[in-house]
């Protein structure tokens, strides 16, 4: 189902009022764009003429792999067969290089925390001449970076890890559906081959420690010239085998920081035992074998999200590791080391972790690759990344909360863009979550992809099963949709399984 090929006012107006609501600036301050100038105009002259410290490492072909049409690429990566193991090397974008601590610049970031996404929109945390021009890792440019050097052995474990500046010089920018193609139908270069082989042993080592990675279908909504519409996009195994390097890459900055005594980690609590007894009655209701000896990590492993009894159980599962935060390390400012190693863990990785590879979009990583960037040169952490460690945390709350509203706003409205005007239709859907309460749940769509709310007054709705429902109301104006549920039973291969 699409709309018009432009939204409409009304549309239109509710992102506007979402983004009002919720403070989130488009414009930069004067100041704060003519510093991104001149910033912009300085880091250039430095290409041309490097510092004699930073790294000439031009010569590592180096690729990067975003959803198609980013400008702002914060990673490239390359990697090699070291021995019997391998060679990493991820450069992560020079943020620190343009950003002047104090300055309006450096204000402003501050403010705002984080990229904001939405359809077809993208309020950057940095102004785009530096976030997508002379910071982005573009292919065929000269690009300060921080590159990362880790060395793996055979089974993928990190054996090395360093990092330092460098100039780099990204070969190609890749999509990850054409990355996928190339390495399905054999045309990949050796990188991309690689990248697979380090991937999947990434995700053997993952669950050898007890992480878990959810495969969840995520719903988008989308512009594009055909109108606006949503969609259940399915996550390619190129993109879990990326993201595995930019997990290395955090695990081994985390490291860093413990052995310093300085950083900023990203942490998870464990699941709640009650949360995780919940999921194993979820399991049972949705007819899962799951065998007590069988671990979480491992069960994930045998879950197709296409059946829907296991997308139901999937989208559970999302809500099991809750609580994430960050820690803050430096004993000098009354922020001590954990006593227990098992402590200022993220529990879904199974390890300590920092955030370090999305600095045009994240400000946190900023302050922790200058850490690694020190502590690996044998340098003293400078003076302002530790005066701004203690903030980091309440900053990237807030404003990753502020993000997260406003994403999920805007799709909720597309949802009801799409819907309205279909008020009585009946639709075949597939309950994945019950709410914890009687005749109340969430329904998943395939046709239009819509999440949402449905209710079943003196029944109850069991997780995982075939439904029809009826559309009770879509109000773009506040992007509520709500359905009930239908008589005649859900149509055999209905729900969401269209969706893929």
């Amino acid at each position: 189902m699409r709309l018009e090929p432009s939204p409409s006012p009304t549309l239109a107006d509710r992102f506007e009022q979402l983004r009002i609501d919720l403070g989130i600036e488009v414009q930069f301050p004067a100041d704060a764009l003519a510093e991104a100038e001149a910033a912009a105009a300085r880091v250039a002259a430095e290409l041309a003429a490097p510092p004699g410290d930073v790294l000439d490492a031009r010569d590592v072909a180096l690729v990067t792999i975003d959803p198609p049409g980013s400008m702002d690429l914060d990673q490239a990566v390359h990697i090699e067969r070291d021995g019997s193991g391998f060679r990493v090397r991820y450069a992560i974008a020079d943020v620190a290089q343009a950003v002047t601590p104090g300055g309006a610049l450096d204000r402003v970031t501050r403010e705002r925390g984080t990229t904001v996404y939405g359809p077809a929109t993208r309020l950057p945390l940095h102004p785009p001449v530096l976030s997508e021009g002379v910071l982005s890792l573009l292919p065929d440019v000269d690009r300060f970076a921080y590159l990362w050097d880790v060395r793996l052995d055979e089974r993928g474990e990190q054996v090395d890890a360093q990092v330092r500046r460098a100039v780099v010089r990204s070969r190609a920018r890749l999509s990850y559906a054409g990355a996928q193609a190339a390495i399905d139908d054999g045309s990949a270069t050796d990188v991309l081959l690689l990248l697979r082989e380090v991937g999947v042993l990434r995700l053997d080592r993952e669950r050898d420690r007890g992480g878990v990675s959810l495969d969840v279908p995520e719903q988008q909504a989308v512009v594009d010239g055909a109108g606006v519409h949503l969609e259940f996009r399915e996550v390619l195994p190129v993109e879990a085998w990326n993201a595995q390097i930019s997990l290395l890459t955090g695990m081994a900055a985390a490291r860093m920081m413990v052995a310093a005594g300085v950083g900023i980690l990203r942490t998870l609590p464990p699941a709640d035992p009650r949360d995780l007894e919940r999921l194993r009655r979820a399991a049972v209701a949705l007819g899962i074998e799951w065998p007590a000896s069988l671990a979480y990590a491992d069960l994930l492993d045998r879950l197709d999200a296409r059946t829907p009894a296991h997308a139901a159980f999937m989208n559970e599962a999302t809500s099991l590791f809750r609580g994430a935060d960050y820690r803050v390390l430096d004993a000098e400012a009354g922020h001590p080391l954990p006593a227990d190693p098992a402590d200022a863990q993220h529990a879904a990785i199974a390890a300590r972790y920092a955030h370090v590879t999305a600095p045009l979009r994240r400000l946190v990583d900023r302050y922790g690759l200058e850490v690694c960037a020190a502590v690996s040169a044998g340098e003293p952490v400078p003076a302002w990344v530790r005066e701004g460690l203690a903030g980091l945390p309440e900053i990237m709350s807030s404003t990753g909360q502020r993000a997260a509203a406003f994403e999920r706003g805007c799709v909720d409205a597309v949802e009801a863009a799409v819907l309205r005007g279909r008020e009585g239709e009946v639709f075949d859907g597939v309950v994945v979550d019950t709410n914890g309460s009687r005749g109340r749940g969430t329904v998943m769509i395939a046709e239009p992809a819509v999440r949402a709310k449905v209710s079943s007054p003196g029944a109850d709705l069991e997780l995982g099963s075939r439904v029809r429902v009826r559309l009770a109301h879509a109000e773009v104006g506040d992007g509520k949709v709500g359905f009930e549920l239908a008589e005649e039973p859900a149509a055999a291969g209905g729900g969401v399984t269209r969706a893929r």
